[in-house]
């Protein structure tokens, strides 16, 4: 799998059932591309074919190929009907990733109710039902690591991003009630909140000069972030290493909060 051999095994991610929403590119591709290369069983979940092709692709020297669903997650009743068809192929879920969000800029004037409702779906709603909908399969296991994405853009806080801030900020109370409430069942529930990440869209929409100069000054580490390197952070809140971690919510920015 590459670069991967010089980073840490985890044993434990062998054969496992993880769900990564938002998959297929960006932080997901890597935390996909990275279970893979653990030798879990990873399945995937997006609205991207063709990058989620050529991931699979990428990852087809994996013990276990990646799978790709293609699931609107805005359409909580697909939401459930992918996780139910993935708990009937697989009889488990260990491990859900909730990744997938949307970071669109926007003024505070240009908000509409029908962009508020879309930018909360796709940022936090749909964490907590695919959270919801897995927690049976887990609890039928008596063990599971839920993984939500949150972001440091409500702390440090972002501007021209309100209502993704505020779902953001939403992420991390959601995890720490989420985890007080199915601690009992020893499933864990953290969230993870990057920084500024060198992904292909960051880089494609967002990464001008003035803005690297604002990343770099703000940062105690005056370099880039790559996505591999969340990835790997998820992996270590996935894994037994971390076993008992739960109700935290992990930065991963290079010393800008």
């Amino acid at each position: 799998m590459g670069d991967e051999a010089q980073y840490a095994t985890y044993p434990t991610l062998r054969d496992r059932v993880v769900i990564v929403t938002g998959g297929a590119s960006g932080i997901g591709e890597a935390i996909v591309h990275a279970f893979a290369g653990q030798g879990a069983r990873v399945f995937f979940l997006d609205i991207q074919d063709e990058p989620a092709a050529l991931l699979i692709e990428r990852s087809r020297s994996s013990r276990h190929i990646p799978v790709y669903h293609r699931c609107d997650l805005t359409n909580i009743d697909a939401l459930r009907q992918t996780i139910a068809d993935i708990v009937r192929r697989t009889g488990t879920i260990d491990v859900l990733v909730n990744n997938a969000g949307n970071d669109t800029r926007h003024a505070i004037q240009d908000v509409t109710q029908e962009l508020w409702d879309f930018t909360m779906a796709v940022n936090l709603r749909h964490q907590f039902f695919a959270a919801q909908a897995v927690l049976p399969a887990m609890q039928a296991r008596g063990q599971g690591s839920i993984i939500n994405m949150s972001s440091i853009g409500w702390v440090i806080p972002s501007t021209s991003q309100a209502v993704y801030v505020t779902a953001k900020a939403a992420v991390v109370g959601m995890t720490r009630t989420l985890a007080h409430e199915v601690g009992k069942y020893n499933i864990r529930v953290n969230a993870v909140m990057p920084g500024a990440i060198l992904t292909e869209r960051q880089k494609r929409l967002w990464l001008t000069e003035a803005y690297t100069a604002e990343v770099l000054q703000n940062q105690a580490l005056k370099r880039m972030i790559m996505p591999e390197e969340v990835a790997r952070l998820v992996l270590f809140l996935a894994a037994d290493d971390s076993s008992a971690i739960t109700s935290q919510s992990y930065v991963i920015d290079a010393g800008w909060v």
